[in-house]
C-alpha cells in the first residue's frame, strides 16, 4: 500500500463552492480506475471544525505504484496542475490498514494525525504502535477504516481515519469527505 495526498490551500475568501462542484462533476472519474484501492476527496473550511485555511487535499491509498505513476503521469492530476499549478505530491509507505464497523457506511469525515518518530526510538517498536493505533481507531465506533503509513524522509508516521459520523476520538485535522473513489479497497492489504 502507498499513500499520497496533495494539498491546495486557497484564499481566505475562496468560495468553497467551487471545489464541491468541480467533485460532484469530476468525482466519478477515478470510481474503477486500476490500482487504487481509496481517493478521498477532502476539504477542509476556513472556520469550520476549527480548521484555519480553505483546503482541497485529497487522500489516496494506492493498492499498486502502477495505478498510481498513471494517475500522476498522464491522468487525470493534470487537469489540477492545469487549474491550480503543479502542487507538491507527498507519498507514504503503508504500515498498517483496518476496515471499521461502519465499513459498509459512507465516509463524512476524515482525520489525519502526524506524529514524528522520536531520534532513537526503536523502528520495530513504532512500527507496532503504528499498528496497535490502526485497531484502536478502526474499533472505534463510527469508523469506516483506519490506516497507517510512514514518511521515512521525515521520519512521520501519518495516521489516516474515516468516519461515518463523530471522529472526536481520533485527534487530528478534520476533513469533510465529499466523495470516495473505492475500485480496489476489497483488496487492500490488512496486515503489511
Amino acid at each position: 500500500m502507498h499513500a499520497m495526498q496533495y494539498a491546495l490551500t486557497l484564499p481566505a475568501d475562496y468560495d468553497m463552492a467551487v471545489i464541491r462542484d468541480r467533485v460532484a462533476r469530476k468525482g466519478h472519474v477515478l470510481d474503477d480506475w486500476e490500482g487504487l484501492g481509496v481517493k478521498t476527496y477532502l476539504i477542509r473550511e476556513r472556520g469550520v471544525h476549527g480548521s484555519p485555511v480553505n483546503q482541497y487535499a485529497p487522500f489516496y491509498l494506492w493498492n499498486t505504484v502502477a495505478g498510481m505513476n498513471s494517475f500522476l503521469w498522464g491522468g487525470p492530476f493534470q487537469g489540477i496542475v492545469d487549474d491550480f499549478g503543479r502542487p507538491s505530491v507527498r507519498q507514504w509507505t503503508g504500515l498498517a490498514y483496518e476496515e471499521g464497523g461502519a465499513a459498509r457506511s459512507p465516509a463524512r469525515v476524515a482525520v489525519l494525525r502526524r506524529q514524528q518518530v522520536p531520534d532513537g526510538a526503536q523502528l520495530t517498536e513504532v512500527r507496532a504502535q503504528a499498528v496497535r493505533e490502526t485497531g484502536r481507531l478502526a474499533g472505534e465506533d463510527g469508523a469506516v477504516l483506519a490506516a497507517a503509513v510512514v514518511d521515512p524522509s521525515r521520519w512521520e508516521v501519518l495516521h489516516f481515519s474515516l468516519w461515518a459520523h463523530d471522529a472526536s476520538k481520533a485527534g487530528g485535522d478534520r476533513y469533510e469527505v465529499l466523495h470516495m473513489s473505492a475500485p480496489g479497497r476489497d483488496r487492500s492489504p490488512q496486515a503489511l
